[in-house]
């Protein structure tokens, strides 16, 4: 399953399933490891030095994404609410873009929700819902790929 974006005047709201429960992709979204390895998406890398995470509401995290043609730009989040393992949100101070995290368990599984609030008008385009499904598929990929590494290290 692919993830789905929606956009809606100045709101996205991007939907996906994942095989990793709640606590794996909450600890996804707030450990600088992970959130270097799937931020980019398919359009972009992070390195994982730049990623600053201070998780508690009023924190911040920070990181620089690397586009294709080596033009680096940084990004720069304060957290508004800290909600282990259901919910994070978090502002873009610059533009005032909010992001609301929804995590819901699904069976196995936890059913992830991204809705980005005052979206400023370059990203009011379907490239910018494109570039979020693909971050949620990173993600995905990425925990598959995490759950595989622990499979292969448990000597059960």
């Amino acid at each position: 399953m692919t993830a789905r974006a929606e956009l809606r005047g100045d709101e996205l709201v991007a939907r996906r399933r994942l095989n990793a429960t709640p606590a794996r992709v909450w600890t996804a979204f707030t450990a600088p490891a992970s959130i270097a390895a799937f931020w980019g998406g398919s359009h972009a890398t992070v390195p994982p030095g730049s990623v600053t995470v201070d998780l508690r509401a009023g924190g911040e995290f920070a990181l620089d994404t690397r586009a294709p043609d080596g033009a680096t730009r940084r990004l720069r989040f304060v957290y508004v609410r800290v909600d282990p393992p259901r919910e994070l949100v978090f502002d873009e101070p610059v533009t005032g873009l909010r992001t609301t995290v929804t995590l819901r368990p699904a069976g196995d599984g936890t059913d992830l929700t991204v809705h980005q609030r005052r979206l400023p008008p370059e990203l009011r385009s379907t490239r910018a819902a494109d570039g979020l499904a693909s971050i949620l598929d990173a993600l995905a990929a990425h925990l598959s790929h995490e759950g595989e590494n622990h499979a292969a290290s448990d000597p059960a």
